[in-house]
């Protein structure tokens, strides 16, 4: 993998945050997989350095950075921190939003933090709404959408609902802010939560007729998800993302009727009896378990080299792609 990592990439997806931001009580519904949190109780901006120097030795990484997205945690400390990370260490960085936030108020914490834009999650959406009933403008709603889209921001967009990437509420959703929100910055984080075949549906078919959103691949590793993503929107519109910390995992995903499971070296992690995504192995085949982070990159791999994407593809994927977008907004705000 060294040899196929360009010197220099841009790590688009990354969550910083301290554990003292944890709130001491919360009655917030849980609405996503909790497996992360066995990972990592923090991730300071120091620790996802020290993880970049001991992963990628000779090469220099530049990381986007957020904070949690989670009710559980302080946000609007979290999103001080990042910020002040941010300016201190000159990093991109995104605003951790809330949908219930008015259009103004949206618009001065974006520019007062000195952010990119927005990382939205369906853990905000309202309480009373039933998970598998999400969608994605209950938690980037349509007065926020206008606002990232006049000022040409970006949104880092984690979709909702069982069927992820193929479920046709998201699809219709996401053509509908392409089409409404031609400025705005939108990129799908995780291929649109695509971990298995399964996930895939017709949606490569409908999204190969998209111009302007992105596609980042963190937290996954699955080589044929990647080689269809690659044939629907060519290699211009992909992006490099970890999701670190949790790519410091120890394991191999694999899939099980369409279900990802992580496989983990026994005790490692607690007990993890009562998750369906995760389960323990033993002895040899424990000890051949590598980081989360180069198997993603090393699926990658596979699937660049099976569509024949070549030297100056990687660096677009790795580096360039997010230079470009990075910048347009930057030069933006300085305008």
């Amino acid at each position: 993998m060294k040899d196929f990592l360009p010197e220099r990439f841009i790590d688009i997806h990354t969550h910083v945050w301290l554990d003292s931001f944890r709130l001491q009580t919360t009655n917030a519904p849980v609405r996503a997989v909790t497996w992360p949190y066995l990972v990592a109780q923090e991730n300071p901006i120091e620790h996802l350095f020290e993880t970049y120097r001991l992963m990628f030795p000779g090469k220099e990484v530049t990381p986007l950075i957020f904070s949690q997205v989670s009710l559980e945690y302080d946000i609007n400390a979290g999103n001080e921190y990042v910020s002040n990370c941010a300016k201190e260490h000159r990093l991109p960085s995104l605003m951790v939003t809330m949908p219930g936030q008015s259009a103004s108020e949206f618009e001065e914490g974006i520019e007062r933090g000195g952010f990119l834009g927005c990382k939205v999650y369906l853990n905000f959406a309202e309480s009373y709404i039933p998970e598998k009933e999400i969608r994605i403008y209950d938690f980037l709603p349509p007065h926020q959408l206008e606002v990232l889209n006049r000022r040409g921001w970006m949104a880092m967009l984690h979709i909702p609902r069982d069927g992820r990437l193929k479920d046709p509420v998201n699809l219709a959703q996401m053509l509908e802010i392409e089409r409404k929100y031609p400025s705005l910055k939108l990129i799908i984080a995780h291929v649109g939560r695509a971990y298995c075949p399964e996930d895939v549906g017709n949606a490569f078919e409908i999204l190969a007729e998209t111009k302007n959103m992105v596609f980042d691949f963190s937290a996954n590793t699955n080589s044929y998800v990647f080689e269809q993503l690659i044939k629907a929107v060519g290699p211009k519109r992909i992006l490099f993302g970890s999701d670190l910390p949790i790519l410091r995992l120890r394991t191999k995903r694999i899939c099980e009727n369409g279900t990802y499971v992580n496989l983990v070296p026994k005790g490692l992690y607690g007990d993890v009896s009562g998750d369906k995504h995760m389960r323990e192995i033993v002895d040899d085949e424990a000890e051949k378990l590598t980081f989360f982070m180069y198997e993603e990159i090393d699926a990658f791999r596979l699937a660049a080299e099976s569509q024949g994407l070549n030297r100056s593809n990687i660096e677009d994927v790795f580096y360039h792609n997010a230079k470009s977008l990075i910048d347009s907004i930057d030069k933006k705000n300085s305008n």
